[in-house]
């Protein structure tokens, strides 16, 4: 059994005040590279081969999959990305290995299923979403008496969030720059929603106009220039902001 999935660019969150009863949201879009590619069968145990960069990750999920189902799995690992570099691939690990999982043993999960057991999707639900869809992504987010708080997925326990929106994306370049350093994750992730959030309701209200009535319009009419204002918009507003800031100029 061979699964093969892209990276996600994560545009930003929607929501984090909260104060309308549902908070997160999201919005980003699929991109063919940098992949994961993994070649799995049946096992009794949990065994990983090939040059891994995140064999922890592999491992986590494999065991996970064993806990719920009973039994192991052999990866064998073709190519994967950094992790902690804002491209998703802890989800798009997670979701493959689910994936296969459920291929090989014939369990029919639905990729939602997959992403409830290996507890992905939890606060941002654009991951799971272009692993199944591709394509550009807007997320409902989740009610708040689901979620009942501001936590990113790492330690969310809620479900994926609805898709509202799935556009087909543009035939555009997109050029990834990774600096040499490691994003926000684990508890310093925790740390950065705790101290950001709530997020003022005019941006968040401000982000909701951009959205709806010029980055959505922009994909759909492939528009580029009005696409790019708002991206850089959005890096000056909203959760966004704070995790820019949370670099500098390390990343400008």
């Amino acid at each position: 059994m061979r699964v093969k999935t892209g990276a996600r660019i994560h545009v930003t969150l929607i929501d984090l005040n909260g104060t309308i009863g549902r908070v997160d949201g999201g919005v980003g879009f699929a991109i063919d590279e940098p992949s994961v590619e993994i070649t799995a069968k049946e096992s009794d145990e949990i065994k990983i081969v090939g040059k891994a960069k995140n064999f922890e990750r592999f491992e986590k999920v494999s065991k996970k999959l064993k806990d719920s189902f009973g039994r192991g799995i052999e990866i064998e690992v073709l190519s994967d990305y950094r992790a902690h570099v804002g491209l998703g691939s802890g989800t798009q690990i997670s979701l493959a290995v689910g994936k296969a999982y459920s291929e090989i043993y014939d369990l029919e999960l639905s990729i939602r299923e997959i992403a409830t057991i290996v507890e992905r999707g939890g606060t941002s639900g654009i991951g799971v979403a272009v692993f199944e869809h591709g394509g550009f992504i807007v997320d409902g987010g989740h009610r708040w008496e689901e979620k009942k708080g501001f936590l990113p997925s790492s330690v969310s326990k809620a479900k994926p969030a609805p898709i509202i929106s799935h556009l087909e994306f543009p035939d555009w370049k997109v050029i990834v720059a990774i600096p040499e350093l490691s994003g926000a994750y684990g508890k310093g992730e925790v740390d950065l929603f705790k101290s950001s959030c709530p997020i003022p309701l005019n941006e968040v209200r401000e982000l909701c106009h951009l959205i709806r009535m010029k980055l959505l319009p922009a994909v759909v009419e492939k528009d580029l220039d009005s696409f790019n204002e708002v991206i850089g918009r959005i890096q000056e507003i909203g959760f966004k902001k704070a995790e820019v800031e949370r670099y500098g100029t390390l990343i400008r």
